[in-house]
């Protein structure tokens, strides 16, 4: 292969999207063999995946703390920057991101590499131009080759989280921190993907591929993107710029922030950065930071950190003395005491350790145990107990880790349940096993157990990727949001029969008639911003139902008059309006249900037109009578005074109590009264009604109208061909009188029957028969003997005391004549009856004393002959 430049070695300088690593790759590629260093596990897997599509599996390795893929002819390496086997003969070797060797925790890594890793006709180091001069110093074979950046990186001020852009990543600097904006896209936004260092390949793939895929817009992610994961990101905003560092919590620096910032804007498109929230804190950038980032200047790096790469292991006291050793050139410094180094110190104080520890090779093994990573983040004291625990295991016996401990510490971690921090801390806990389990040398079975960590590491991540779509992602809204703004005909809205309601694929609610209702699993929050997205979308559907109904026939509607409910009609049983009080009770405003004012007006008024004339049809054929009253009180050629007959009795529904027009009746005339008889309107001694409309259906009709007129809801009706019911609550007992039925004591008569059982006992006490509770006709009613008294008391009979004949029972005795001892019965007679001996119609006098000791009741035929 042709060489790339005139010095074997190269170091690719320049800011982010230069395309450096995609350079190095093609180089790699182009050579027998090669090995690349990267900062991060997800970004070597990332590459490795890249190469294996190139080379095939069969010539890739990836070699990472916790994971170990090396085909037996593998040519081509891919390794995090610990794991590179530096001692190898590769033709090429790539270090990426050299400018971490100016990071305090793992700086001293990359240091070793930049000076050590070569290749045999390549090497290449790629990272920031801030080290261009101490590359320089350090290696000075190396050629300098700058790299500008593809696209422009410019400054887009503070954004509200409701107001990003989409295809933005925000960058957060705690787990906390990360979830807390993840929740408020959730809701906002409809989700976001989810990004952190500690996720394991499997879940920050997953994660990312819902962002790339286009199932969410935003991302949310610690500073782990900014080590050259290749996002599709148009923008990026800074949640904050101060992070803990390990030891305590700073600003980032200029570069920092240009690193992560250089992830907006992909090959030639242009990227834009900013903060989050409001231009003032510390969330905001100045404007000198602004200036050096979209410049891409920034300070040199003078120094980096370094600890001797190859030290001698003589002894435990020995290697620790290298590991301290100072640099002896001015572009290095010495790195702070790493996690390795203060387990080592604490074990070599362990006097088993010092003990054990005789040669070499046991300082080895013991330095390779020192370098388990502390993966769950518990801190070098805690960390060296499990080390110490392990290399016991490796210093005696058979020098391994037993099978049957190492199987215990994965089955206390095989579990999925639990929430998003549980499943995080189990990944972390299995990383540990699964960088034991690819030291060949500590198991006896490696492979056995590799793929077990391996199998575990991909239940616990699937189940922490769908933890964080679960909390973090509500792909309704996502897809309703997504076409925002866009013709509604672009989207794919279904209706099933049973009314569900899909969006590309997601149920979002019910739609029921023209009603549509939000699935009920929605977060309180999200409801209303859905209910809003999802009408907006179903106009065509409705439409569509709405020709329905105007072609429907009148079978389709019915009236809507549930106790407790509102009135109304419905279509196919679905609410499609209200009815509210209009001009006169037969006149109600038909008001349209909420789910048809998304059509157009003229639509609307086409349906209020076809529901008109439903209820005018249910109106003739349910409640005729009292549309002919209404007529009959505007008629001119009628008598006034019967006018004003019809227009109360219309007004009340075609059914009032006798009292309310006593006044009225008494101007009527023998031939006025005949009109009435003629429309059919019984003048009962209790109420004043048209037999008609005491049927079920207009008795339904008249209590929805009479509801609608009050705007209150329905009174439960009894039910259809009951004459005889308990008195019940007083709703109970409303809903009843508007049906027709009077109270009589703890039972409710209808006023019909109430009317016949008058005339049954003027009939008998006018034979001078006994009308008693006893009697047949009350009897077969059911009506109990104190609703009985009641009733007769109030139909204008009046009690009298007859002597004892025998335990006769209460008797109804008419029409005999008096005696000349005949006392004044006691108590006034009911309002219009005449008093006890006035005259009959028929001339006889009023009932005599019934036999002492029993009570009787006057008949007043008078009063019962009103109706003749």
């Amino acid at each position: 292969m042709a060489q790339f430049a005139r010095s074997p070695v190269t170091a690719v300088l320049g800011p982010t999207n230069t395309g450096k690593t995609h350079l190095a790759v093609e180089r790699m590629c182009g050579h027998s063999s090669g090995m690349m260093g990267f900062p991060l596990r997800l970004l070597a897997r990332e590459v490795y995946d890249r190469v294996v599509a190139i080379k095939g599996a069969n010539q890739v390795a990836l070699i990472t703390g916790e994971e170990k893929i090396v085909p037996p002819g593998a040519l081509y390496y891919l390794c995090t920057a610990e794991s590179m086997p530096v001692d190898g003969d590769y033709a090429f070797v790539g270090l990426d991101e050299a400018q971490l060797g100016s990071d305090p925790e793992r700086g001293h890594v990359f240091t070793d590499r930049l000076l050590r890793a070569r290749g045999r006709e390549e090497t290449m180091i790629l990272g920031s131009a801030s080290i261009g001069r101490v590359v320089k110093a350090l290696v000075p074979e190396a050629e300098i080759i700058s790299r500008p950046r593809f696209s422009t990186l410019s400054y887009a001020g503070a954004k509200k989280l409701s107001r990003l852009p989409k295809r933005s990543a925000v960058v957060a600097f705690s787990a906390e921190e990360v979830y807390a904006v993840a929740e408020m896209l959730r809701r906002f936004r409809g989700g976001a993907a989810v990004v952190m260092g500690a996720l394991s390949p499997r879940t920050r793939n997953a994660q990312v591929q819902m962002f790339l895929n286009g199932e969410v817009d935003y991302l949310v992610a610690t500073d782990a993107i900014g080590m050259g994961l290749n996002l599709d990101v148009a923008h990026v905003a800074f949640a904050s710029l101060r992070k803990f560092d390990g030891r305590r919590t700073r600003r980032l620096t200029v570069s920092e922030m240009a690193q992560i910032a250089g992830r907006a804007g992909r090959h030639h498109k242009d990227g834009t950065f900013g903060s989050l929230g409001h231009e003032d804190g510390d969330a905001a950038f100045t404007p000198e930071e602004i200036e050096a980032i979209e410049a891409h200047r920034f300070p040199p790096v003078d120094q980096l950190f370094w600890r001797e790469g190859q030290p001698r292991m003589d002894s435990v006291n020995r290697l620790i003395l290298e590991l301290e050793t100072r640099p002896d050139l001015d572009q290095l410094r010495a790195a702070p005491e790493a996690t390795d180094l203060a387990v080592l110190k604490r074990l070599a104080a362990d006097p088993l350790v010092v003990d054990r520890v005789k040669g070499k090779k046991q300082v080895e093994r013991l330095w390779a145990a020192c370098g388990l990573p502390d993966f769950q983040k518990v801190g070098a004291e805690h960390h060296a107990r499990t080390v110490s625990r392990i290399w016991r295991f490796l210093s005696e016996g058979m020098g391994h880790i037993p099978r049957d401990w190492f199987a215990q510490q994965l089955a206390r971690l095989d579990s999925v349940q639990g929430d998003i921090d549980t499943l995080s801390a189990r990944i972390a806990a299995a990383r540990t096993w699964s960088y034991i389990a690819h030291r060949a040398d500590w198991l006896a079975h490696p492979a056995e157990m590799a793929e077990r960590t391996r199998a575990l590491e991909e239940r616990l991540s699937d189940a922490l990727h769908t933890a964080l779509t679960q909390r973090f992602v509500d792909r309704r809204t996502a897809v309703l949001l997504r076409d925002m703004g866009q013709d509604a005909s672009n989207l794919p809205v279904e209706v099933e029969q049973d009314g569900t309601v899909w969006v590309d694929g997601e149920t979002i609610g019910r739609l029921d008639g023209f009603r549509f209702s939000v699935d009920p699993a929605t977060r309180h929050q999200d409801r209303k911003m859905l209910l809003a997205a999802a009408e907006r979308r179903l106009g065509r559907i409705l439409r569509v139902k709405a020709d329905e109904l105007l072609g429907a026939p009148d079978t389709d509607f019915a009236l809507m008059d549930e106790a407790g409910q509102a009135p109304g009609i419905s279509w196919q049983g679905n609410a499609v309006a209200a009815l509210l009080p209009g001009p006169s009770l037969l006149t109600p405003e038909i008001r349209l249900d909420r789910g048809l004012l998304a059509l157009g007006q003229d639509v609307q008024k086409q349906v209020i037109g076809r529901l008109a004339t439903w209820v005018e049809a249910q109106k003739e054929k349910h409640l005729l009578p009292l549309t002919k009253m209404v007529a009959s009180s505007a008629d001119p050629e009628v008598p006034a005074v019967v006018r004003a007959v019809f227009a109360q009795l219309a007004d009340a529904g075609g059914v009032i109590a006798r009292t309310e027009l006593d006044s009225a009746l008494g101007h009527l005339d023998k031939d006025q009264r005949h009109l009435l008889r003629r429309a059919g309107i019984d003048i009962g001694v209790l109420d004043i009604y048209h037999p008609g409309l005491l049927k079920p259906g207009a008795a339904r009709w008249r209590a929805a109208l009479l509801a609608a007129r009050i705007a209150k809801p329905c009174l439960p009706l009894p039910q259809a061909g009951l004459t005889l019911i308990p008195a019940g609550e007083k709703p109970e007992q409303m809903g009843a009188r508007i049906a027709g039925f009077r109270g009589f004591g703890d039972q409710m008569l209808r006023i019909d029957m109430a009317e016949r059982m008058a005339r049954t006992a003027h009939e008998a006490i006018a034979k001078g028969e006994s009308f008693t509770a006893q009697s047949p006709q009350i009897v077969s009613l059911g009506l109990n003997e104190a609703a009985f008294l009641q009733l007769m008391r109030l139909a204008g009979f009046r009690p009298v005391e007859t002597p004892a004949e025998g335990g006769v029972n209460w008797a109804f005795r008419g029409r005999q004549k008096p005696r000349p001892d005949q006392q004044q019965s006691r108590g006034p007679a009911r309002r219009g009856a005449p008093s006890r001996g006035a005259p009959s119609r028929s001339g006889a006098a009023a009932p005599a004393v019934a036999p002492a000791g029993n009570h009787a009741f006057a008949g007043l035929a008078e009063l019962l002959g009103r109706n003749g």
